[in-house]
C-alpha cells in the first residue's frame, strides 16, 4: 500500500497528497529551497523545477506548482519519487541535538504563585489557563492539573507560572512540581497539540481589529516597557480596551500578577505613572482586570 495518496483540490494549481501516519509534529510552510533547511523532505521537492511552494503539516503535504506543467502530467512521477525517498530512509526533518532538560524554581511576588523557568522555548506566546475544562489542547498544563494543589497555570516563552490553592505551602510541592516539568521536557512530551497552535492563529487572525494612533502608542509601551518586567516576575499584562473619554487604560493581569497582593501599587505606582509620563493628556489611569 503506498504511503502518500493523492487527493481531489479544486485549486490546479495544488497537488494535495495525504498520509495515514503523522509525518511531522507541526505545519510547515516554505517558498524555496532555502527556507526549508530543516525539512529534507521539503527540500528535495524544490529540486523539481515546477514546484513554486510546499506545505506540510501532519498528515498532509500541499504542492503548488509554476504554470510550466499540468499536475496531471506529473502528479505520479511526484508521488513516486517521495514514495522512493521514505523507503530509501530519507528523512522529513533534521534530527536537532538537544541539551538535557533543565527547570528552576523562582519565587514571585505574588505569595500564591510559583515560576518554573526551562532552558527551552516553550510555546510561542503567553497562555492562561484557569481550569482544566481550557486545557484540551495543552497536554502539559492538563497533565499539571491533575495535581490537587494546583488552581491555574500560566505558561511564557520558557516558563510556567503555577497557582496553588492557599491549603498547600510550596515547600512540601516545589520540588515535586520542578522534577515533574523537568522529566516531562526531557521526555520530549507534546507541550500544545498542533490543532491549538492552528486555532490559536486562526482565532488571532480573525480577531485583528484597527487601533486609534493612541491605542498603538498604548501597546507599544506595554510591549516594549513594562511586560519585559513584569516577565520576569512570572506573569503578563495585555491591553485590553482605551476609554478616550475617561482617559483610562484597561488591561488584563495575567500568572502571578494575577491576585498578587503588590500588583496595585505596581500598577499605581508604576504603570500608571509611566502611562501619564510618556502619553501626557492622553492617559490619566490605568485599570487592572485579573485574568
Amino acid at each position: 500500500m503506498k504511503l502518500f495518496q493523492i487527493q481531489p483540490s479544486e485549486n490546479p494549481d495544488l497537488l494535495i497528497l495525504s498520509t495515514k501516519k503523522p509525518l511531522v509534529d507541526r505545519a510547515y510552510a516554505f517558498n524555496n529551497v532555502t527556507e526549508a533547511a530543516e525539512v529534507p523532505l521539503a527540500q528535495q521537492l524544490f529540486y523539481l523545477p515546477f514546484v513554486k511552494a510546499v506545505t506540510l503539516n501532519s498528515t498532509q503535504l500541499t504542492l503548488e506548482r509554476f504554470p510550466i506543467v499540468e499536475w496531471s502530467d506529473v502528479q505520479d512521477e511526484v508521488q513516486q519519487q517521495l514514495e522512493k525517498y521514505i523507503a530509501d530512509g530519507g528523512h522529513i526533518t533534521k534530527t536537532k541535538k538537544t541539551a538535557p532538560a533543565s527547570v528552576y524554581a523562582e519565587s514571585t511576588p505574588n505569595p500564591a504563585v510559583m515560576k518554573f523557568v526551562a532552558n527551552k522555548k516553550l510555546v510561542p506566546q503567553s497562555l492562561e489557563f484557569t481550569s482544566i475544562d481550557t486545557t484540551k489542547e495543552a497536554p502539559l498544563a492538563q497533565a499539571l492539573f491533575h495535581f490537587p494543589f494546583v488552581k491555574e497555570v500560566y505558561m511564557d516563552e520558557n516558563f510556567v507560572s503555577i497557582t496553588k490553592y492557599e491549603i498547600t505551602p510550596w515547600e512540601e510541592v516545589v520540588q515535586q512540581l520542578r522534577t515533574y516539568i523537568r522529566d516531562y521536557l526531557a521526555e520530549d512530551k507534546p507541550i500544545l497539540s498542533p490543532a491549538f497552535v492552528t486555532g490559536k492563529e486562526q482565532e488571532k487572525t480573525s480577531s485583528q481589529k484597527e487601533y486609534s494612533p493612541t491605542e498603538q502608542e498604548i501597546i507599544r509601551i506595554l510591549d516594549e516597557y513594562i511586560k519585559p518586567a513584569v516577565a520576569s516576575d512570572g506573569g503578563n499584562i495585555v491591553f485590553q480596551s482605551f476609554d478616550q473619554e475617561e482617559k483610562a487604560v484597561h488591561v488584563v493581569l495575567q500568572g502571578a500578577c494575577s491576585g498578587c497582593p503588590s500588583s496595585t501599587f505596581t500598577l499605581k505606582n508604576g504603570i500608571e505613572t509611566m502611562m501619564r509620563e510618556m502619553l501626557p493628556g492622553q492617559v490619566e489611569q490605568v485599570v487592572a482586570i485579573n485574568g
